[in-house]
């Protein structure tokens, strides 16, 4: 792990097996999502990430704060950041992030999502955050 490193991008072939590891392991992540007045809202969610497509998935509902927050952005999404910390080690991607709400979009998100934490409970306001990684931070 390099704990400095910032890269651009999402490179499948630079990343390691131990930030493989790591963004597989079941652990809580923290969401940012830019507020209208541009203060930083700040949520702990479950994260999945798809290295080899560069994008990271959040579930949750689409009246939901965090959901609210990036739809505001319009078509061209938010600006956002996920992150995770287990003790010394931590990563951030950071990306613009659009909601989708198309039922394929959905269910692969929890698929997803169920693979790394458990099945989500059913909620037919489901939506998904989808981040379009351009930016690592932390280990690779």
């Amino acid at each position: 792990m390099t704990a400095r490193t910032i890269r651009r991008g999402l490179d499948p072939e630079q990343v390691s097996a131990e930030f493989r590891e790591f963004w597989a392991e079941r652990r809580p992540g923290l969401l940012v999502t830019p507020r209208r007045d541009g203060n930083p809202h700040v949520v702990p969610v479950g994260i999945t990430l798809d290295i080899e497509a560069g994008v990271a998935r959040v579930i949750c509902s689409r009246g939901s704060q965090k959901a609210r927050n990036v739809a505001a952005a319009g078509p061209a999404g938010a600006r956002v950041a996920v992150s995770q910390v287990d003790g010394r080690r931590w990563s951030t991607l950071e990306g613009r992030a659009v909601v989708r709400e198309d039922p394929e979009s959905v269910a692969d998100a929890e698929r997803r999502y169920a693979l790394r934490y458990k099945v989500p409970r059913e909620n037919p306001q489901r939506v998904v955050i989808e981040i379009a990684v351009d930016r690592v931070l932390g280990m690779s």
